[in-house]
């Protein structure tokens, strides 16, 4: 990362988990909407919870958070977002690019706060990270573009032979744009390692089974689609079956028995955003607040799905795990 970008980051971080002098009383009621484009708990929403709580926001006590997910039907998105308009929430947290921009097209008055988003820019959710402007603001994580040449040396480092490896991703989502950038950085990473790519379009849940049958044994990289967030115990589940060693984004694969993980560190974001959300009840106007970047990048490996593919996790492998799933 560059160091203005570093610097940039780390202040809005910094500000984010900082509160001003409260311009609302923390005896009052506030209301805030929750837009997900999956099911709420896949999404890190425990965290927002408890990042909100220990800023003073007790739901049931001064908090009201209306809940609304499109269950991976996107076509409700902007149902969903006109609804928490409508009940004139105080901001919407909203996860996800395509559920942003959802948001943003319903309401230009409430305050936005976004999670899980690759490029807040190139998707037109801000003008500027510095000072985004309007009515819209959160948390990014624009190395999901980047990452992939991560995942392709991991997959290296357990395999027993250089042999092919494929990558698993979805055409024609509403953010194909960052899919295929994903995409092209993997089968670069893979060329330069000699490693021959197979990719592998999933366009629904209901593709999943053919596709894994189709790879085992071959290693295979799971691109962070959000199809494929919906359900990590479906994939990691399918992966097990087909005895096909994968490497995934998200910490919950590692954590519901995928091979490993390796992407930003989701909790930290979703900490922020509560920052963020906190901040704006009190006062604070979004446009004002910078576009913060994850810093944080971690690396799950779990031992026993290590085992079950009888693979060897080399020493010097399983030093750079930030967690080792027993």
């Amino acid at each position: 990362m560059k160091l203005d970008a570093f610097v940039l980051a780390l202040t809005a971080l910094v500000a984010a988990l900082s509160s001003p002098a409260s311009a609302q009383p923390l005896d009052k009621m506030a209301r805030i909407g929750y837009l997900a484009p999956h099911s709420p708990q896949a999404l890190h929403v425990d965290v927002l919870r408890h990042g909100l709580r220990d800023l003073g926001w007790v739901e049931g006590r001064n908090l009201i958070i209306d809940y609304r997910s499109a269950e991976g039907k996107f076509d409700r998105l902007p149902g969903l977002a006109a609804e928490l308009s409508a009940l004139k929430v105080q901001v919407i947290v909203a996860v996800a690019t395509v559920p942003a921009l959802a948001a943003k097209r319903t309401t230009d008055t409430i305050p936005i706060v976004f999670t899980h988003v690759s490029d807040p820019v190139a998707s037109g959710l801000v003008g500027s990270l510095a000072r985004p402007g309007a009515n819209v603001t959160g948390f990014a994580h624009f190395n999901a573009v980047g990452l992939g040449p991560k995942r392709i040396e991991l997959l290296k480092q357990v395999m027993r032979s250089a042999g092919p490896i494929a990558a698993l991703w979805h055409p024609g989502g509403l953010d194909e744009g960052t899919e295929r950038a994903m995409l092209k950085e993997t089968e670069n990473a893979a060329r330069a390692l000699g490693l021959p790519l197979q990719l592998v379009p999933v366009r629904g849940l209901h593709e999943l089974d053919a596709a894994f049958a189709s790879l085992s044994p071959k290693p295979l990289v799971v691109l962070p689609s959000p199809p494929f967030r919906n359900d990590p115990k479906l994939l990691v589940e399918l992966a097990a079956k087909y005895r096909v060693p994968a490497v995934f984004f998200d910490r919950e694969f590692a954590e519901a028995g995928g091979l490993m993980a390796y992407g930003a560190d989701m909790t930290e974001v979703v900490r922020g955003a509560a920052g963020y959300v906190d901040r704006i009840l009190r006062g604070a106007k979004p446009g004002e607040l910078p576009v913060v970047q994850a810093t944080r990048f971690e690396l799950l490996i779990n031992l026993k799905a290590a085992k079950a593919l009888d693979l060897a996790i080399p020493p010097s492998l399983a030093i750079q795990a930030d967690q080792i799933i027993q």
